[in-house]
């Protein structure tokens, strides 16, 4: 994507925080759904269905809310664009490497997220480029992440090789997604409808994956609970996600949006332990000051405008 030499460089305001927190909840809430959905649905099909479900949902909204989705074949090119890269590549490259490595050590690598689109933000644009005070905040993040999700979900590393590298390159091609992303305010997309775009280019692109390994057919019928979590990660972890998100990204800029990645483990583990009763040991409240530490050196700025 070619850089834009005057553009302003892309900045959090209270809204932009407010968001952003927002969507942590809601991606951190999509484990709580996966956890019970997962029992009786295959991975393939639990996707299919999160994105299928809340492409119908915004679909729906935007036929409501009177607007139309664009038409033009150059935008629905971005859209599947943005499938590949934000859905159905590091959906793959995810679910492949955790059926070898733990959870924790894929949630590390994953973690790597904001790490990555630094890097690629500054070769790729001109208003997100790279400064020492923002690696070190992607750094120190990272590492109050790593601490969160605590020492044993460094076990294994080195091991595996392969599926670790699949992991990271999930965690790339997400870094990419916010980048090419960018685009949509450029031809005039909203927020709403690039969110609707993208989750119908995925579903169509992943329906016949989802056929072929996992044979849906054959599958009993899901309980009660497990359409309810289905209906909870596609609706809020899924539709009003990524309109969050697109939202984010049109004003922060993808540096800033993938902060989010720092996010939701903080998200997860108090979820936890206001719905489940879970412990809140010290090593989380390191791992959050950490986090906040991190997320404060990316966001401050030399001159903040007024009312920012």
């Amino acid at each position: 994507m070619p850089p834009d030499e005057n553009a302003p460089s892309p900045v959090m305001g209270w809204r932009e925080w407010s968001l952003l927190l927002a969507l942590a909840v809601l991606w951190g809430g999509s484990f709580f759904f996966n956890g019970v959905a997962v029992r009786e649905l295959p991975s393939w099909t639990l996707v299919w269905l999160r994105v299928a479900l809340a492409a119908a949902a915004l679909l729906l909204l935007l036929r409501l809310l009177g607007q139309r989705m664009p038409r033009d074949g150059k935008v629905w090119r971005a859209f599947f664009g943005t499938g590949v890269l934000n859905n159905v590549l590091p959906f793959f490259l995810i679910a492949w490497g955790q059926h070898q490595i733990a959870s924790g050590l894929a949630s590390i690598l994953n973690a790597t997220t904001p790490l990555f689109t630094v890097l690629v933000a500054h070769v790729l644009t001109q208003d997100e480029r790279l400064s020492a005070r923002k690696l070190a905040g992607v750094i120190v993040g990272f590492a109050g992440a790593a601490i969160m999700i605590g020492p044993d979900a460094l076990q294994g590393l080195g091991a595996n090789a392969l599926a670790q590298f699949a992991c990271l390159g999930g965690a790339l091609s997400y870094a990419f997604a916010g980048i090419y992303g960018r685009r949509f305010q450029r031809m005039g997309v909203t927020p709403l409808a690039t969110a609707a775009g993208q989750v119908s280019a995925s579903t169509v692109m992943m329906l016949p994956l989802m056929l072929l390994v996992d044979r849906p057919w054959t599958l009993a019928m899901p309980h009660a609970a497990t359409w309810a979590a289905v209906i909870g990660v596609g609706l809020l972890s899924t539709a009003l996600a990524y309109v969050i998100y697109f939202r984010i990204l049109a004003t922060a800029g993808a540096t800033n949006l993938l902060l989010v990645t720092f996010l939701i483990p903080i998200s997860a583990i108090l979820l936890g332990v206001l719905v489940l009763g879970e412990t809140l040991l010290a090593r989380h409240l390191l791992g959050m000051a950490l986090i906040a530490a991190g997320l404060g050196f990316i966001a401050r700025r030399s001159n903040p405008s007024p009312g920012r």
